[in-house]
């Protein structure tokens, strides 16, 4: 086990039953920090998100596992690809990647929400253990966990592959699951980036479906309980954002938008795609909300620090992919 410390969590390599697998268990800044979202209130644009201490773990923890080793989608975006193939984990080895996060924090017995994202390494549709996992955890979280914690909160994160048959009814079934076993707190992401079926087969280099195609596979969907369902947009430079297009396509009363800038990794560096000024400046993202907010969509714009971007602990990282954090780290093994 390698552990690699950052200023936001620590994000840890071990060997599990297929190979090596990569996880985070890390802090939060609390939402007023890093989110706009007049809907929530939270109306104070976001010129730049600066560095600094996490809150106590016990008000939040979130920790990110992978779903796969590697991964077989082709995003222009992430690093994933680079570690290899993407073959499923077991659901019980998915679990010990939640109890070695939870681990590495021995003296913290309780927090009030723990968060946990399928969104390290691999495509989770692809692995039906995620919804077999996330029934067993279901109202036995902190048993399975070994942490009382009196919110979880899973998210499943989906690029929407192209070749995957068994995709409609796998988003149906988290539906199902974020609304019943968990009482809608739970959610779904699906990450699109862009309003542009061009763009988006560029930067998915063809592994993704259209728009079109999403939408009729999430229209029969079940009204989602508590939050709605989220539409990801990590957006660079030239990335389409049409409201009006999106709002043809997604029911505003059962989707949100949330918006992200395109994070640093060796992916966005060699593919030369940025979010220029996006972590200084509220300006990139102010049209965007706009577009969005007037075609009926909740909008939500998450900005992170450089800490929590060269820290690695963002989307589309991954150290096994041969690149360390560039801000400074401690390593130890375990």
């Amino acid at each position: 086990m390698q552990i690699i410390d950052v200023p936001t969590g620590k994000i840890i390599t071990d060997s599990f039953t297929r190979g090596p697998l990569e996880l985070l268990s890390i802090g939060d800044y609390g939402q007023a920090a890093n989110i706009k979202a007049d809907f929530l209130g939270m109306d104070s644009p976001i010129n730049g998100v600066p560095n600094g201490k996490i809150m106590p773990l016990e008000e939040k923890w979130v920790i990110t596992i992978s779903t796969q080793y590697g991964c077989n989608m082709k995003c222009k975006f992430c690093d994933v690809p680079l570690v290899g193939p993407g073959k499923n984990v077991s659901a019980d080895d998915m679990l010990r990647q939640i109890q070695i996060a939870r681990q590495q924090y021995p003296d913290e017995t309780h927090t009030k929400r723990l968060n946990l994202h399928y969104a390290r390494m691999g495509e989770p549709t692809f692995n039906r253990a995620v919804l077999d996992l996330s029934r067993r955890l279901a109202g036995n979280w902190s048993e399975l966990v070994g942490l009382d914690c009196d919110t979880f909160h899973p998210v499943l994160t989906t690029m929407m592959p192209k070749k995957n048959a068994i995709l409609r009814d796998y988003i149906t079934e988290w539906g199902e699951i974020k609304n019943v076993d968990f009482k809608g707190e739970a959610n779904l992401q699906v990450s699109i980036n862009s309003t542009s079926d061009e763009q988006r087969d560029d930067m998915y280099q063809g592994s993704t479906r259209n728009l079109a195609e999403i939408a009729d596979i999430v229209k029969n969907m079940p009204e989602p309980v508590g939050r709605k369902y989220c539409i990801n947009m990590a957006m660079a430079d030239g990335y389409e954002f049409d409201g009006a297009k999106l709002a043809g396509l997604f029911n505003h009363d059962h989707w949100m938008v949330k918006i992200t800038p395109i994070h640093v990794n060796t992916a966005t560096e060699v593919n030369a795609i940025k979010t220029t000024d996006g972590y200084d400046l509220y300006d990139f993202y102010s049209p965007r909300e706009e577009a969005f907010k007037e075609a009926g969509f909740d909008t939500l714009v998450f900005v992170p620090s450089y800490d929590e971007d060269y820290g690695m602990i963002t989307c589309g990282n991954a150290v096994l992919s041969g690149r360390m954090p560039t801000i400074p780290y401690t390593v130890s093994e375990a």
